[in-house]
């Protein structure tokens, strides 16, 4: 087994059909069934099946793709590290992160970052929890920034802010002027949720078990500002992260959880079995060195 075949079995894989990436890989196609054929002699098992005029990856195919991405991207880090290793202050880091750092948390940090290291470039990738720690267990991201942390024991997670969690409603909302609320206080409201897999979604469903009851979810949103524009359309309170100093959301009025579990730990992570070039090693220990710092306060703490 070679990388570069198990290169082409991912795009083969990708695309769902072998002409389309013997084209894409400039390659002729019987050269690329050719060489899924030997792949899977090699391997002693079926690694596609059809799917009409294109293939889909077989019950067999499923379980390699994750150990072929796994590979490629093991080398994609090597060959980084080994062109990094004479220049660190040259590179590229590739950070996964929630979407809640989007606003502000993530971009502060990399700006903070390249006043001093201005040849560092960063790929970002954003997405809920449990997909960010995967994109650092399989290689896809040197680090990752996230909550709450991740169970997998072969990820390092370093703690960098613990935020205290705010209730978002409606700006004519009964509670819309107070300071401080509790979970009880909305008990029987429709809720925007994040959708079933984000930290967010399961620290709500947490507060609402301690309160003894469970959500009543009218909808379910992936980014921060789609949960918030749903409240301020008025059609529920969600439980969001902590507007940073000089955010607003208009139309929506942001409310202190006042209960001790409403709060979540951001966390840096990475898998200390990998690689890691120069350059991703410096970012590492700048955001473990400043990660409060960087953050900045709460508007209301």
């Amino acid at each position: 087994m070679d990388l570069t075949t198990v290169r082409w079995f991912l795009a083969v894989a990708e695309r769902g059909h072998v002409t389309n990436a013997a084209a894409e890989l400039r390659i002729s196609q019987p050269g690329l069934s050719r060489a899924i054929a030997r792949l899977e002699r090699e391997l002693d098992a079926p690694l596609f099946d059809r799917a009409g005029r294109g293939v889909v990856l077989s019950r067999y195919g499923t379980v390699f793709a994750e150990h072929a991405r796994r590979l490629v991207a093991e080398e994609e880090a090597a060959r980084r590290a080994l062109a990094q290793a004479a220049d660190p202050e040259r590179g590229e880091v590739s950070l996964g992160f929630l979407h809640t750092q989007g606003p502000s948390f993530v971009p502060g940090l990399i700006r903070r970052y390249r006043l001093d290291h201005p040849g560092v470039t960063f790929r970002l990738s954003q997405d809920r929890s449990e997909r960010v720690a995967a994109m650092v267990l399989e290689g896809r991201a040197d680090l990752a920034i996230t909550s709450p942390r991740p169970d997998d024991p072969s990820l390092t997670w370093h703690p960098l802010v613990i935020e205290r969690l705010q209730l978002a409603v409606p700006a004519d909302h009964h509670l819309a002027e107070r300071r401080r609320a509790r979970v009880s206080d909305v008990l029987d409201e429709p809720f925007v949720a994040f959708r079933a897999g984000a930290g967010l979604r399961v620290v709500t469903e947490e507060l609402f078990g301690l309160a003894g009851a469970r959500p009543r979810i009218a909808f379910e949103g992936e980014e921060t500002s789609t949960v918030r524009g749903l409240v301020a359309a008025g059609l529920g309170v969600a439980i969001v992260a902590p507007l940073r100093a000089g955010e607003e959301f208009p139309g929506v009025r942001h409310i202190t959880l006042a209960e001790p579990a409403a709060i979540r730990t951001i966390g840096l992570v990475w898998a200390p079995g990998r690689t890691r070039p120069p350059v991703v090693e410096g970012f590492r220990r700048f955001v473990m060195g400043r990660g409060d710092d960087l953050h900045g306060p709460p508007t209301d703490p």
